[in-house]
């Protein structure tokens, strides 16, 4: 039983993907709401719409080239066991234009910042940018996402959403408003070159002055989709979900997580702006999947990083990613960066 009924053009193929443990499979197609999203979340839809469609399976992963809405809006209700993903926040970033100009390496909203202490600084978008019109975009955007993909979630799943101070509120909002318990956030301690800087132009004149606190973590929304059963034991035997996988016996799941920055070694191999390391991920497929069962979803998959960190820890995964540069990146990075040894693993 295929996650979509759409026909797919097999790109390379190792191994099926097998969700016959759904408990409730439907051959009924759900269509889209109408809802207002940016130019940015136009120009990826009309795009993703005119190129062929692509898969690349590895292992017991699929990377899919598609727009996440049209995939979400086909795909096999109750057939998710856990969503964990990195998205663009605004929108307006990943926008074919906005990407022109980020890998010509100058202009638009994303931030070139110059070396720092002899350390090369790598491109963060620019989100004190967005206007207000960008921001209710935003909202509406996530909001429009969770209606799709509530239904192709099994009852009881959790959704992790990578998101940054300046906007991650807004996101929890729209998640919210679609129905989704908010769990809390998973923190990433990570120092990044994030604010700190000086007033641009005066750095001499105010060098005790930051115009923002630089940052040291990075906030990851929590959700999950109301369970059906009266407990979360009997979610739990019924549909693999509900809860999360504590870190061991005496340990449950914790919501602060050392992380560090993504080793260059990582960068090497999948040099995606947005690159996460994979011994983050690792942990969060892990405690993802309560019963160490079912498919996990990242519909922003960029150079598959959720799905590296998938197959190294024997999960199933799905990636959708909708610019074809970045696919054919995860098409090359996905086999490597999972069998990268990280932590003893």
């Amino acid at each position: 039983m295929s996650l979509s009924r759409r026909s797919d053009r097999i790109y390379n193929l190792t191994l099926p993907l097998d969700l016959s443990e759904s408990p409730t499979a439907s051959t009924g197609l759900r269509s889209e709401a109408g809802v207002v999203v940016s130019p940015g979340a136009r120009a990826h839809a009309l795009r993703s719409q005119s190129e062929p469609r692509e898969t690349f399976s590895y292992g017991r992963q699929r990377l899919i080239l598609d727009d996440c809405m049209n995939w979400l809006s086909t795909a096999e209700p109750n057939s998710i066991s856990a969503e964990i993903t990195d998205p663009p926040y605004g929108l307006v970033e990943y926008n074919a234009e906005q990407q022109r100009k980020l890998r010509a390496g100058r202009g638009g909203v994303w931030r070139l910042p110059p070396s720092f202490d002899g350390a090369k600084r790598r491109a963060l978008p620019r989100f004190t940018v967005l206007s207000s019109v960008d921001r209710a975009a935003i909202t509406n955007y996530f909001k429009h996402f969770g209606d799709l993909l509530l239904p192709v979630l099994r009852p009881g799943a959790h959704v992790l959403i990578a998101g940054n101070p300046l906007v991650s509120h807004l996101v929890a909002f729209a998640m919210e408003e679609a129905g989704y318990e908010k769990r809390g956030e998973i923190i990433r301690l990570v120092s990044t070159f994030r604010g700190g800087d000086r007033p641009k132009g005066a750095e001499g004149e105010f060098h005790d002055v930051s115009t923002m606190p630089r940052s040291r973590f990075e906030p990851w929304g929590l959700y999950r989709k109301r369970p059906d059963m009266p407990t979360v034991a009997k979610n739990l035997r019924r549909w693999g979900t509900g809860a999360l996988r504590r870190m061991s016996a005496a340990t449950p799941a914790v919501d602060v997580v050392e992380s560090g920055i993504t080793p260059d070694r990582e960068r090497d191999i999948a040099p995606h702006p947005s690159v996460k390391p994979q011994g983050f991920l690792r942990q969060m497929v892990y405690m993802m999947l309560p019963l160490d069962k079912g498919v996990v979803l990242d519909p922003f998959a960029g150079s598959g990083t959720t799905l590296a960190a998938c197959e190294a820890m024997g999960a199933t995964g799905v990636g959708i990613e909708v610019d074809a540069e970045y696919f054919k990146l995860g098409v090359k990075a996905l086999p490597k960066l999972s069998a990268l040894k990280i932590g003893g693993r």
